[in-house]
């Protein structure tokens, strides 16, 4: 078996250090890397060695390739973990990292280009057994070719980006006539956001909500399903609040998709970390997508099932079997994810400044993940997010409960936050009762 005693994080931020602590757990050491822009980052000062790879802008820093491979070389680290965003699902770089005889900590270079090709991870998943929503074969390369799968598919429909994520590239197409221009606009939208200008159709579902479930797999083909997450409360396709388990799924639908989706993991052979997305509307799921590496919202999960999902990728990437299988998994509770970011709760536009005071809650079943403190400026060239809250308590009510005194405690000042935002959402009834849908939170904003 490979044996990692240093690892690269090729990432920022909370998540970096979220890494740095779990390699502090397993007794790894941790090169962290950074741009010019976070020299003062916590995620630098916490870490073992630190290595600056370049100035701020994330494409001659986080995503420059040939210097974060260089610095994972000159400190002799083992392995290389890549967070999420940046580099987590380039199978070119994992290419290289392999080549380079270093240790990639998440699923291969093939199934990362197989699941984020969209219309690629649909067959796959089709093949699967997994349950897809209706909607063209293959790609549409063409106006006349979508018109001829939307009158199939029946209107509304919604034409995707293939090489698409992130909610871009994405249109909603509701009459025949309004097909010319959609496609067009996707057309080039996708060629220049993704340089693929590959584009699909699906059935346009318009009260779902968004449910999905974590998967790990070690390399002994030994696969396990956690339970799910709802994902519906979302802005512009970008998740605001997270909850585990959904609260909408009864239990023989939720035992069901367990068994459907472990079933499609095996038959991937899929390995370590990864989440399986779906629509689910009517009492029926649909496939989304499959995203290769660990999630922002992967905390509820740990909170609900006990368990470490860093220390578990790690482990894999040492060729480590699994240390239990699909019925050790026992969710005890209900936990919640608000993702505070530095932005005006009103207009959403990012507020990037200096933090003049940072003062996070506490308590029993509260977990707040953030590389924040008092006197940090936040450079205003990266996401927006500072600061992951995190709640557990015995019950979904319980749960509303202390998330809304830990919202109350949670105190930052110097830039505006979301914070005002997550609060109005926990006192809403349509949120507490679950009448919500992927289109309440606009819905909501709108009537502001």
């Amino acid at each position: 078996m490979p044996s990692i005693k240093k690892i690269l994080i090729a990432n920022r931020g909370e998540i970096a250090l979220r890494i740095i602590r779990a390699c502090r757990d397993m007794g790894i050491r941790s090169v962290a890397v950074y741009s010019t822009a976070d020299k003062d980052s916590l995620h630098v000062k916490l870490a073992d060695e630190s290595v600056c790879i370049g100035p701020a802008p994330a494409r001659e820093s986080y995503l420059n390739e040939s210097a974060i491979l260089t610095a994972a070389l000159l400190t002799n680290a083992d392995a290389i973990h890549p967070g999420y965003g940046f580099l987590s699902e380039r199978a070119d770089f994992v290419d290289k990292v392999v080549i380079h005889k270093l240790i990639w900590i998440g699923p291969d270079a093939d199934t990362i280009r197989r699941m984020g090709d969209k219309v690629a991870a649909k067959k796959t998943a089709e093949q699967c057994g997994l349950p897809v929503v209706p909607g063209s074969s293959g790609s549409v390369d063409s106006v006349e070719s979508a018109l001829e799968w939307a009158e199939k598919t029946g209107y509304p429909v919604i034409l995707k980006a293939s090489a698409g994520g992130g909610g871009k590239g994405m249109r909603r197409v509701y009459a025949a006539a309004e097909m010319a221009d959609a496609f067009q606009m996707t057309r080039a939208e996708a060629a220049n956001g993704f340089g693929d200008d590959t584009l699909y159709m699906e059935k346009l579902l318009e009260t779902p909500q968004h449910i999905e479930f974590q998967v790990l797999g070690d390399t002994h083909g030994n696969v396990v399903i956690f339970g799910e997450r709802d994902c519906t409360l979302q802005r512009k396709h970008q998740k605001v609040m997270e909850e585990c388990p959904a609260a909408s799924i009864e239990p023989g639908t939720r035992k069901e998709m367990i068994d459907i989706c472990q079933k499609a993991a095996k038959q991937m052979g899929y390995v370590n970390a990864g989440t399986m997305e779906f629509m689910f509307q009517d009492g029926l799921f649909y496939f989304l997508e499959m995203n290769t590496r660990l999630q922002v919202e992967h905390p509820v999960t740990e909170m609900v099932y006990n368990v470490d999902l860093v220390h578990e990728q790690i482990r894999i990437a040492m060729g480590e079997k699994l240390g239990y299988t699909q019925k050790d998994l026992k969710p005890v509770g209900h936990a919640m994810e608000f993702r505070i970011n530095a932005e005006d709760p009103e207009t959403f536009v990012p507020n990037a400044g200096t933090i003049t005071a940072y003062s996070p809650p506490g308590g029993l079943g509260v977990r707040v993940d953030s590389a924040a403190y008092d006197g940090w400026r936040i450079p205003p060239t990266y996401d927006s997010m500072i600061a992951k809250l995190i709640v557990w308590a015995p019950t979904r009510a319980a749960c509303i409960l202390r998330s809304a005194r830990a919202l109350d405690e949670f105190s930052i000042e110097g830039v505006k936050t979301t914070i005002p935002l997550h609060k109005k959402l926990l006192a809403n009834k349509d949120v507490k009762s679950l009448k919500i849908d992927n289109h309440w939170l606009e819905r909501f904003l709108e009537k502001k």
